[in-house]
């Protein structure tokens, strides 16, 4: 079996890129981190990447002013350079232009904090505690032009407990990611395998 050759987007410490990276440690898990690319040169999980033997790149988003394409263009350079055939979103907090995610359609996935189709966009643990939601979760998901709005790969979810924050609600549910991401993404390795 060919490995896929992955890269993972971030934009802070990239607890989820972890996750990942420790299962690809597995030589048949069938993807294999080629690139940690983040658009903020101080995120942590650049760190991280690096002691994990991957390479990193930092292209900063700000640079590009109000051009998010340029900014894009310049991470598809990067992307294209190493190689990359499947992109996982790992915290990545960019809404992404309509060129990029055509470009890598079928290509990208992204994790999202909610059981989606519930709750897309931000503070996804408040609105579902404001909805008296009785359990919340995550979806990973591959990325098209709607902000989380891709067809579902796989999903996990928690009860809601009594006293939840949303605090308390992430922190918890920050393990379950940890399990479904590597999981949907040996997925959507094999979609991708059976398309080719």
């Amino acid at each position: 079996m060919t490995r896929l050759k992955l890269a993972i987007l971030i934009s802070g410490r990239g607890s989820n890129m972890e996750a990942i990276l420790e299962a690809a440690r597995d030589p048949a898990y069938p993807a294999q981190p080629v690139l940690v690319l983040s658009n903020r040169p101080d995120a942590k999980g650049l760190e991280t990447a690096a002691a994990a033997g991957i390479a990193t790149a930092a292209i900063d988003h700000k640079t590009y002013g109000k051009d998010r394409e340029a900014f894009e263009r310049a991470m598809h350079e990067q992307l294209t350079e190493a190689g990359v055939e499947i992109i996982a979103l790992a915290g990545f907090m960019r809404v992404l232009t309509p060129w990029f995610v055509n470009t890598w359609e079928g290509r990208m996935v992204n994790i999202h904090p909610s059981l989606l189709p519930k709750y897309k966009g931000l503070d996804t643990h408040q609105r579902a505690l404001d909805a008296g939601d009785t359990e919340a979760g995550c979806t990973v998901h591959w990325v098209s032009p709607g902000v989380d709005d891709g067809e579902i790969i796989q999903q996990a979810s928690l009860p809601i407990l009594p006293g939840d924050t949303a605090d308390s609600l992430a922190a918890r549910l920050l393990p379950v990611e940890h399990r479904l991401y590597p999981e949907a993404l040996t997925k959507a390795c094999a979609e991708i395998q059976t398309r080719a």
